[in-house]
This record gives structure tokens, C-alpha cells and sequence, in this order.
């Protein structure tokens, strides 16, 4: 079975590649990588590596495990600004993953997909597994800002510039990005809050992340808040910093992110999967319910048609 399925995650169907060369990176025959090219609409080249190393259990077949680890660039941006990470995930959900991908990737028709949610909502990390599963790149938008002021980070761009000065840059790089395609997106937090942004975003799907709040104010507050420039005028311990203010953020804008295509809920899969919290949920799993979201848009929208019996 994992024999197979290896040769599945191999094989260039996955990931849609018309040239590509196979080399071993690693002694064992569960280890391996795919380099290939691809062609996008607009005549850019995108190079992209892809690893995939299996890690058996001896124990049960059902928990085996997968690695996928890939990287990507651009021609008009560097592989630190445009690329895909890597993801562990239980060997079945990465089967679920594949298969879900190869269904409605060709109904994207190379559309990008847009994350949106508040801070700490895992955009970043569910975004690089997507665009694995995809075969698409994973753009940072933040990061983009950060490229095109000299490398000043967001926290020092408030500082120094402003909000208004900051969100200027962040619409500058969206109407950039919704010229392109197959890319999958991780918007800042507050990306929603301008009109404009979403008509830009609705050039391709957008995804909203929706966390707990919570959640969000644990995850921040076990990294801490120097990269949150939101959150620095708030007193109190930083957990209890975090919630208050995020509390806030959410009220202001919780209504902006329901314009999102497709809306992915931590606490309504915890709660199918009988999880206490949303803290157990793999990265691999809130991937495979956001292809899933996606999916009923495209149905919804006539893009994949729904049989009738």
C-alpha cells in the first residue's frame, strides 16, 4: 500500500507538470524528490521542488505518516518570498488530501486561493499545505510589504509610516497578486477591512480562517506580541492582552470576513471529530476541510456541476 501510494505522490499527475526529473535524497526507498517546471499563463516560470518521505509505524498500517516538503519561486520574486513549506501529516489524511486536490484542481482553473482571518489563524501554515497539495506557490502578503520597503518589517512600517501608509502597500501588492494565477495567498489580518482588497481577492477564492478567539490569544501569546503591532498598546499578562484586543478586532471586523467565499470553522471540525479544543487539529486536517469549503463553492457557483439522480 504505501509502495503505491508513494509512486502516486510521484507521479507528475499529482502535480500536473509536463517535464520533471525524479533524484533519491536520502539512502531508504521511502525517500525521494520531484523537480519540474511549469509554464503559467502570464509566461512566468515557476520552479518547484517537492520531497516526500513516509515514516512507517510498525504498529498500525492506518498510522502511517508523510512528509511533504516543497519550495518554489518565481521569476519576479525570490524562492524566501514565494514558496511552500513542509507539513506532516497521518497517512491517511495525506491519501484524503491528494485525492481532494486532484478533484477540484482542475475546476480552479488556475484561480488564486486567498486566505483571510485575524491573527494567528494559521494562514501561513494551512496556506503552504495547500499550495503543496495543489501544486500551486504560497505567497506571504505581508511579506511582500516587507520586500517592497526595503525589508522594514510590519511592526517597524506602523511605527515609522502608519496603519494608513501600511495598508496602501497591502492593496498595491493584492491588485499585483490578482493578475496572477495558482498561487495560494496569506493575507494580513486586516486586509479585509478595505473594499477595495476584495475586489481584487474576488478575482480568485477566498478562504476565510475562523478561529477561536481563544485559541488565537494562546497561540500569540506562546510567541508573544513584538510582531503584532496591533496589539502593543494593550496592558495586562499577554494572554489576557491578546483576548481583550482581539476581541475587539473581531467585533470590528467579523462582518468583513463573511464576504469570504468559503468560511473554514476550527470549532465546527473539532466538534465532528469529537476534539475537546482546536489545538489537536493538524494543519493536514483544517487543509483538507478548506478543499472541501472550496469545493462547495465551485458548486455552488456552477463551476462543478452537481449530478442529479
Amino acid at each position: 500500500m504505501e509502495a503505491r501510494v508513494l509512486q502516486q505522490l510521484q507521479h507528475p499527475t499529482w502535480i500536473d507538470s509536463d517535464k520533471f526529473a525524479r533524484k533519491p535524497t536520502g539512502t531508504g526507498s521511502g525517500s525521494s524528490s520531484v523537480r519540474y517546471s511549469r509554464r503559467m499563463k502570464e509566461e512566468q516560470r515557476l520552479q518547484v521542488m517537492i520531497s516526500a518521505q513516509f515514516q512507517l509505524n510498525k504498529a498500525s498500517n492506518r498510522r502511517n505518516s508523510v512528509s511533504v516538503e516543497v519550495t518554489c519561486s518565481y521569476k519576479n520574486f525570490p524562492a524566501s518570498i514565494v514558496e511552500s513549506g513542509s507539513f506532516y501529516a497521518p497517512f491517511d489524511d495525506a491519501v484524503m488530501l491528494k485525492n481532494k486536490s486532484q478533484e477540484i484542481e482542475p475546476y480552479l482553473s488556475g484561480r488564486c486561493i486567498y486566505l483571510v482571518g485575524m491573527m494567528g489563524s494559521g494562514k501561513t501554515t494551512v496556506g503552504k499545505v495547500l499550495s503543496g497539495v495543489l501544486g500551486y506557490s504560497f505567497v506571504d502578503s505581508d511579506a511582500l510589504v516587507e520586500q517592497d520597503t526595503d525589508g522594514t518589517t510590519v511592526a517597524e512600517i506602523f511605527k515609522l509610516y502608519g496603519e494608513g501608509y501600511f495598508r496602501n502597500k497591502e492593496t498595491e501588492v493584492l491588485r499585483k497578486l490578482s493578475l496572477m494565477h495558482r498561487l495560494v495567498v496569506s493575507t494580513g489580518g486586516g486586509v479585509v477591512t478595505q473594499p477595495i482588497n476584495w475586489k481584487y481577492m474576488h478575482k480568485g477564492i477566498s478562504v476565510w480562517l475562523d478561529v477561536p478567539l481563544e485559541a488565537l490569544a494562546e497561540r500569540i501569546a506562546a510567541v508573544g506580541t513584538g510582531s503584532r503591532p496591533l496589539l502593543h498598546h494593550e496592558s495586562g499578562d499577554t494572554y489576557t492582552k491578546a483576548l481583550r484586543r482581539l476581541s475587539t478586532i473581531l467585533e470590528e471586523r467579523g462582518e468583513a470576513y463573511a464576504n469570504a467565499n468559503a468560511r473554514v470553522s476550527l470549532e465546527n471540525i473539532a466538534a465532528k471529530l469529537g476534539h475537546r479544543d482546536v489545538s489537536s487539529l493538524t494543519p493536514a486536517t483544517i487543509a483538507l476541510q478548506a478543499l472541501e469549503e472550496i469545493e462547495g463553492y465551485l458548486k455552488e457557483e456552477g463551476s462543478i456541476a452537481i449530478a442529479e439522480f
